[in-house]
């Protein structure tokens, strides 16, 4: 959609103030609120909206033009367009597109927001289940709350303090936390002493 044809289109709506310009000229400005960008800028059209964005965070930013993969319209959102609008599109489109980003919504086509929601959920790691300890490493941790030493842990299990050290660094590990009394924390606000012997 030119820039013409956008004029044209608009030309009727009263509460629309329309001024053609380039990226350089609403970069020097501080009367745009909302900008149509073309993307006959070719690739580099996410740049310009980054620029943009970098230069005017209060200015949003629709992106229209020819049938876009859904790649470049992810690239321009995740530049900081706030809606996509097809050149093909009919009028009434282009203007409510224009009224709900003006009014701080955004107008992304569906399937585009679920890709975008999806990458984004992906990034994020399901929140940490603490790791089920044996019976045996609950009673070391039990011992080493109590401030017990690995020689006094071994004797009271009966077992070495080399298998005693190696519980206690299965338990730093698994439980990741860096060293005994940090064990000996994190035992005691997660609950894993359980109720004795």
């Amino acid at each position: 959609m030119r820039a013409v044809g956008v004029q044209s289109v608009l030309a009727s709506e009263r509460d629309m103030d329309v001024h053609t310009g380039t990226v350089e000229s609403v970069l020097h400005s501080r009367h745009e609120e909302l900008v149509l960008m073309t993307t006959d800028r070719g690739p580099s059209f996410s740049s310009a909206i980054l620029a943009l964005k970098t230069a005017r965070p209060d200015i949003r930013i629709i992106v229209t033009g020819p049938g876009r993969h859904d790649e470049d319209i992810l690239r321009a959102v995740a530049a900081g367009a706030k809606g996509y609008v097809a050149a093909e599109a009919p009028p009434d489109i282009l203007k409510k597109a224009i009224r709900e980003v003006h009014a701080g919504s955004v107008w992304i086509p569906r399937r585009v927001v679920a890709t975008f929601i999806e990458r984004a959920t992906a990034r994020v790691s399901p929140p940490r289940r603490t790791p089920k300890i044996s019976p045996r490493e609950r009673e070391v941790v039990r011992l080493l709350v109590a401030g017990c030493s690995n020689r006094e842990i071994a004797h009271d299990l009966g077992i070495t303090e080399r298998t005693v050290k190696a519980h206690v660094a299965h338990l730093l590990r698994i439980l990741d936390v860096p060293n005994r009394t940090a064990l000996s924390v994190h035992a005691i606000s997660k609950s894993l002493l359980g109720s004795g012997r």
